[in-house]
């Protein structure tokens, strides 16, 4: 039985060079064995639009969707970025327990071995204002 570990990349100016590259010639011509998993963090890559072009210029390289121990409302949009379709892998996308003992918004579940995600307007959720007031420790207004 022969074992493959797969290599993974998810430095970004590694990433986003290789991926550009990939886009122009394909995975096989651009920089063969330069990675064969892809795993897109949006808070390391400058966030949900660039971490979207990426995803569309994998071109076949499996991808996952790495957090970094995001809240609720954050951890919704990186629920719903790794439902996108070139997602092929399991992803950071846990439930709200493994992180936090209250977090800001409804807890995600976890239901066959991944979250729903959320269907409400925006990103599906909203913070819960009690818990929130409880953990706000400023604000400041803005002039409009």
């Amino acid at each position: 039985m022969e074992t493959f570990t797969g290599l993974r990349m998810d430095r970004f100016a590694k990433l986003v060079k290789a991926v550009r590259e990939w886009g122009r010639k394909g995975p096989r011509e651009g920089r063969p064995g330069a990675c064969s998993i892809i795993n897109i963090k949006p808070a390391r890559v400058g966030g949900h639009l660039e971490a979207r072009r990426l995803h569309d210029l994998a071109h076949g390289v499996p991808v996952w969707c790495g957090g970094m121990l995001e809240a609720g409302i954050g951890h919704a949009a990186n629920v719903a970025f790794a439902a996108l379709p070139g997602f092929t892998l399991p992803g950071d996308t846990s439930g709200s327990h493994r992180y936090f003992a209250t977090d800001i918004t409804d807890p995600f579940v976890l239901a066959d071995g991944h979250p729903d995600v959320p269907t409400g307007p925006g990103l599906g959720t909203q913070p819960l204002p009690d818990v929130l007031k409880e953990v706000t420790t400023s604000t400041e207004g803005i002039a409009l």
